[in-house]
């Protein structure tokens, strides 16, 4: 077990575990419902970036500790602040983090429970895959204290669709798991007693890929998603070209030609 941004006296806010390829991150403020403080971003993007430099990670799962998964901003915080210089940096900050995910060589799930509020919700959107608990619950609701989700809404408009987005962003009401699942929010929605195994299934059919080839694809997916059609095939095209000369996709189709197993590079 490592931790992020510990000190001698204060619990760390950010757990990491280790185990089999799979780097498991849990916010750690379940008293305050895992809310988005300024040191829990800086300790999450300090996560993030040792687990970008780290070989050994083929798999992220980000997961909440306590009742919830993430209730978003930290308004107690927030309110105690009245510079807009401020939240301009608060809000930038955010976006770096989600955005780190995005960039991220290796897969990152979310693995939510409880609520997904806000900026919760924008975590939850950031990820490249994510599984909840039937129970989740999920919502943009900073309309209902008079502020428009706006950096949430970027996410959010690139998972669901435009008037779904819309809905929830315009009334701060909140979705069921199931309604997530059906809006392209997560991936799906299982019983509670189920979350983990669902979650380590899907992370170890990833970690059995190449770790090389997944890591360009990644890329090439979210570069290829902001371009028009025609440039987009063309980007795409020099990416899988790019990928043919892996030595993991020689391996690869041998393998399948021979009926076994591959033995990836990275292994």
């Amino acid at each position: 077990m490592t931790e992020a941004n510990q000190t001698a006296t204060e619990e760390p806010l950010v757990l990491r575990e280790d185990r089999d390829g799979i780097a498991y991150l849990t916010l750690n403020r379940p008293n305050q419902f895992n809310a988005l403080s300024e040191e829990l971003l800086d300790a999450l993007q300090g996560s993030l970036d040792a687990i970008a430099e780290d070989k050994s990670v083929r798999v992220v799962v980000l997961a909440g500790n306590g009742r919830a998964f993430c209730a978003g901003h930290d308004l107690k915080q927030m309110r105690g602040q009245s510079e807009r210089a401020y939240f301009q940096q608060l809000f930038t900050r955010c976006g770096q983090v989600m955005t780190r995910i995005t960039q991220l060589p290796q897969p990152v799930i979310a693995r939510v429970h409880g609520i997904a509020t806000a900026a919760g919700c924008q975590l939850v959107a950031s990820c490249d895959l994510a599984i909840a608990e039937e129970g989740a619950r999920f919502a943009v609701s900073g309309i209902n204290v008079g502020l428009f989700c706006g950096t949430p809404s970027v996410p959010l408009s690139r998972n669901v669709g435009r008037k779904q987005a819309m809905e929830m962003l315009l009334t701060g009401g909140f979705i069921s798991a199931q309604q997530a699942q059906a809006q392209g929010l997560i991936n799906r929605a299982v019983p509670l007693d189920e979350l983990d195994e669902e979650v380590m299934k899907l992370a170890r059919t990833i970690c059995g890929k190449s770790s090389a080839s997944i890591a360009l694809g990644k890329a090439m997916y979210y570069k290829q998603l902001e371009m028009g059609v025609d440039q987009a095939y063309q980007f795409a095209s020099e990416a899988m070209a790019d990928n043919m000369m892996f030595e993991d996709v020689g391996e690869g189709i041998d393998a399948f030609a021979e009926k076994r197993p591959p033995n990836w590079q990275d292994r």
